[in-house]
């Protein structure tokens, strides 16, 4: 037996774009066009689609997957991910190329995918260990193991088009997971339900592994992804990029994405938070700046914001503050104004700047996300969520093995004394 589970040699397909306006929907209408114009109707129907009708969604992706492998497949929307699935899936056929599965195969491609909405979620289990090609009996072997990790017990026997989207990607993941395929892909689809289901989810996917089955995991979620594979295929715009270690080619795609940051941003026409209304203070602008503005910092080296605002009417008690939140939209530290030049006690109507900086940016290499914010000493006068992202990369006289292999969101600096001998005084002796 072959020690690969997946192989895609040279895939493509291509879609034509709008397709549906040259084709009538129905044969009266494809008779009316015809009597009205002929030459017209046929020209139109026939005439192959030129390069801008076209979209190539996935092209010459070429890769292995071994048995027992869990392998990560990232890019940005439009990548070619979902494509790429569903030509594994047999759910399209692709244009050219081949892929070959060598095992049975369990899809988890998006909320209710393979479910019959007239029936209940028992009928539903049977009917997709059905498709899995299971036996009865391998399935009755499974049933109460997947409605408990589901979670569905008091709703198994009502027809699933009642059930809310987490409630049906519960229910598809257990049967997906639980039902023993020797393939498994799922796709980002776990984003549907909560945290604490989000985790059991990653859970299990983990003990699939361990019990030597291939998962081909399609997800935005780095940290995820991080934890569960071993190694990782980067698309974009339907190539493959890279392929290798996870690590390796997540970075590469952090740092894709760093070329689109911008080091400024104009925040006087974003949306706020609903509870901000009417305030008298509001901030325009938010810059990096690392000698010059740029979108892009370094470990260990001076980190500085300047944020811009105009107060329409006389405020006091004003605190400014900022927090830095990773990949995964974890809050890795908050710094407010209030703790080095405690609060500012009046601002007057006017456009003011405040700065602020870190003397030594703590973070390691990756891409992170911006918060800030102001209040006074009764309410919250400005907050913005997500204004903007920012690279951080090494500097080049810190390269090194050993630097490079240093895991974690922050890089802190601690004191070590050099190795000495284990010395005892003469007088602590016994």
């Amino acid at each position: 037996m072959t020690d690969i589970a997946i192989r895609v040699e040279n895939l493509g397909k291509l879609y034509r774009i709008g397709a549906k306006e040259h084709r009538p929907a129905t044969l009266w209408q494809a008779a009316r066009q015809l009597a009205a114009s002929p030459f017209e109707y046929l020209r139109r129907i026939t005439r192959p689609p030129t390069e801008a009708e076209t979209l190539w969604a996935l092209k010459d992706v070429s890769f292995e997957v071994k048995r027992g492998e869990v392998v990560g497949v990232i890019g940005r929307n439009g990548a070619g991910k979902s494509t790429l699935l569903k030509i594994l899936s047999r759910i399209t056929e692709p244009t050219s190329g081949r892929a070959e599965i060598h095992g049975r195969v369990g899809s988890l491609l998006e909320v209710g995918t393979g479910f019959h909405p007239e029936l209940t979620g028992r009928e539903n289990i049977y009917l997709n260990g059905a498709i899995l090609g299971m036996k009865r009996a391998e399935i009755d072997r499974k049933f109460d193991e997947i409605v408990a990790f589901a979670e569905i017990e008091k709703f198994l026997d009502t027809p699933v088009k009642r059930y809310s989207s987490g409630m049906y990607v519960r229910l598809a993941f257990a049967v997906a997971a639980h039902l023993e395929p020797e393939i498994l892909l799922v796709d980002e689809v776990l984003a549907v339900g909560d945290a604490a289901f989000q985790k059991k989810c990653l859970g299990k996917m983990g003990d699939v592994a361990k019990e030597g089955r291939t998962v081909l995991f399609v997800s935005h979620n780095m940290a995820a992804v991080r934890s569960l594979c071993s190694r990782s295929v980067l698309l974009d715009r339907g190539q493959v990029i890279v392929n290798g270690s996870t690590e390796m080619v997540v970075t590469r795609y952090l740092m894709s994405t760093a070329t689109d940051l911008l080091a400024s941003v104009d925040t006087s026409h974003l949306p706020r938070p609903s509870n901000i209304t009417n305030s008298a203070l509001r901030i325009t602008r938010v810059s990096i700046v690392n000698g010059t503005e740029q979108a892009i910092v370094f470990c260990n080296e001076p980190f500085e914001l300047t944020l811009e605002f105009v107060v329409s009417e006389p405020i006091s008690e004003v605190v400014f503050g900022w927090s830095v939140h990773s990949n995964d939209n974890v809050r890795l530290f908050e710094c407010r104004s209030i703790d080095r030049i405690g609060v500012i006690p009046q601002l007057a109507p006017g456009q003011y700047l405040i700065r602020t900086s870190l003397p030594s940016n703590p973070l390691n290499p990756g891409l992170y996300t911006l918060y800030v914010g102001a209040r006074c000493a009764t309410k919250g006068l400005d907050y913005l969520p997500s204004v903007m992202s920012f690279q951080v990369e090494r500097a080049d006289r810190q390269e090194s093995l050993w630097l490079e292999a240093r895991s974690g969101a922050l890089s802190l600096d601690s004191e070590w004394t050099t190795p000495m001998s284990n010395c005892v005084n003469e007088e602590q002796k016994v």
